[in-house]
């Protein structure tokens, strides 16, 4: 379990990654309700994502936002990538990213490249197999940020220094 981010006094910036709309059938008609998976992030190093499920657009969109705050994860960014590669996985949905070099810009597909640009990461390239469900994808996403570790947690962990860690 990750300790909880105050989100209060972070500049957060959220984006809308995909909005779909659910009927019910009853008697009368159609009840039509939607669902919006928001993606929430400084743009430093926290991100995080949820789902808002209303009546109205505007309301499922708050209510997203208020989830995914609730639910943001730190990740480790050392220079302009991510420290190692690392495969995420949710369901059926699998990314793979990959550290890039400085200039190389966000190589990922869309509700994939929304997730990193939130995080703050600006040099990545990614591949998305198995399912393109813009959820899945999103969460196996994160679900691959929340497993990486930088050269001094490491250490740290192992109770030797970043030298011998490294080689």
């Amino acid at each position: 379990m990750q300790k909880r981010i105050d989100t209060s006094t972070m500049d957060i910036k959220e984006r809308l990654v995909y909005i779909n709309r659910v009927a019910k059938v009853v008697k009368g008609g159609k009840n039509f309700r939607f669902t919006a998976l928001m993606v929430v992030g400084d743009g430093s190093g926290h991100v995080g994502v949820g789902l808002g499920k209303a009546e109205e657009i505007p309301e499922a969109v708050r209510k997203g936002i208020e989830d995914a705050k609730r639910h943001m994860i730190e990740v480790p960014i050392v220079a302009t990538t991510i420290p190692h590669a690392v495969e995420g996985w949710f369901g059926k949905g699998h990314v793979r990213m990959l550290p890039a070099e400085e200039g190389t810009g966000v190589i990922a597909g869309g509700p994939v490249r929304a997730v990193l640009e939130m995080a703050g990461i600006k040099d990545i390239r990614t591949k998305s197999f198995g399912s393109n469900n813009p959820s899945n994808c999103v969460k196996a996403t994160l679900n691959g940020l929340s497993q990486l570790r930088t050269a001094e947690e490491i250490a740290r962990l192992r109770g030797k220094t970043v030298e011998e860690i490294l080689g």
